[in-house]
């Protein structure tokens, strides 16, 4: 993402976040911040917290401890200012499915003041739906009912669109579409997007940055990096040398892996690294980047625990 948009102040800011129903806590004061204009992943197991936050997030179930902030504004205090900024689908988008996709569309506009004509035919292009928007939604798939969905929760411009497990049921064509469409969201509209998922690999290929979480609690955040049409979590450089127990002493930094000195460096920090082995006398047959998935350091991170 580019410098501004790292400066801008977060979408959304989540303050000690808990929820408690009787004696079992669900959610345990989550802290986080939403930055803006990202495709933003919360991830987890399923039971980790990710519906019970996203439905605080919304309204739909009260807040026990902490707040929420969206554009500045109190869900707590402020509740109809916060979620005016907001669109979300939380688990399936829910159709009149005897109406056409453009007659649900014009339905939910009727209930949202300012949204017009022009501006339902901007969303039906934004996700791809202008073929078949006519049709009746009972025979849409469950791909095109989801973008649908999106669709309506785009009318009013919100400042943060909010998907709940939206790749819950798609083929790999119906991911990969959802994925390119949130990226032009993302792009063209200025739209944040908070999208959450147990599925680690698509975290990896949609997201910007990803927060992990795991039984109610907050894990880490990582801000992923994209190179190309891939996305990764982490990226080390891999010496292969002669001696890397010696290259490792000349050094004084990095760690053994693959047979080979594993470092975190910029690119004018490996040229000086390779010069300074170099001149140690030790041969080096070749240097490139070691990746580590996002998997890798989810199992890390939690020791293990398996995921989704």
């Amino acid at each position: 993402m580019s410098n501004m948009a790292e400066q801008l102040e977060p979408v959304a800011r989540l303050q000690g976040l808990t929820k408690k129903i009787g004696s079992k806590t669900l959610v345990s004061d989550l802290t986080l911040d939403i930055p803006t204009g990202q495709i933003f992943g919360f991830l987890g197991p399923n039971g980790a917290g990710k519906t019970t936050t996203i439905r605080m997030m919304v309204g739909l179930i009260s807040i026990s401890r902490g707040d929420i902030r969206i554009c500045g504004y109190s869900i707590k205090d402020h509740f109809e200012e916060a979620v005016a900024n907001v669109g979300a689908i939380v688990e399936n988008p829910e159709m009149y499915k005897f109406l056409t996709g453009y007659q649900n569309l014009r339905q939910y506009a009727r209930m949202v003041s300012g949204v017009t004509k022009q501006r339902i035919d901007e969303v039906v292009a934004l996700v791809g739906l202008g073929q078949r928007i006519h049709d009746k939604v009972k025979t849409y798939s469950l791909g095109m009912r989801q973008r649908l969905g999106v669709a309506q929760a785009l009318l009013h411009r919100p400042k943060l669109l909010i998907l709940d497990e939206p790749t819950n049921g798609l083929d790999p064509q119906g991911i990969r579409e959802l994925r390119d469409y949130l990226r032009r969201l993302c792009r063209e509209e200025g739209t944040t997007v908070f999208v959450s998922s147990h599925l680690l690999s698509e975290m990896e290929l949609m997201c910007d940055s990803v927060a992990i979480i795991q039984n109610g609690r907050l894990v880490d955040v990582k801000q992923l990096k994209q190179v190309g049409d891939a996305v990764i979590a982490d990226e080390e450089t891999l010496f292969e040398v002669d001696n890397a127990e010696a290259a490792l002493a000349l050094l004084g930094l990095g760690a053994l892996k693959n047979g080979g000195l594993a470092v975190e460096a910029t690119r004018e920090e490996i040229a000086e690294l390779n010069a300074r082995l170099v001149a140690g006398g030790i041969k080096v047959y070749s240097i490139h980047a070691l990746s580590r998935s996002l998997e890798d350091q989810f199992l890390e991170m939690t020791g293990g625990e398996g995921i989704g």
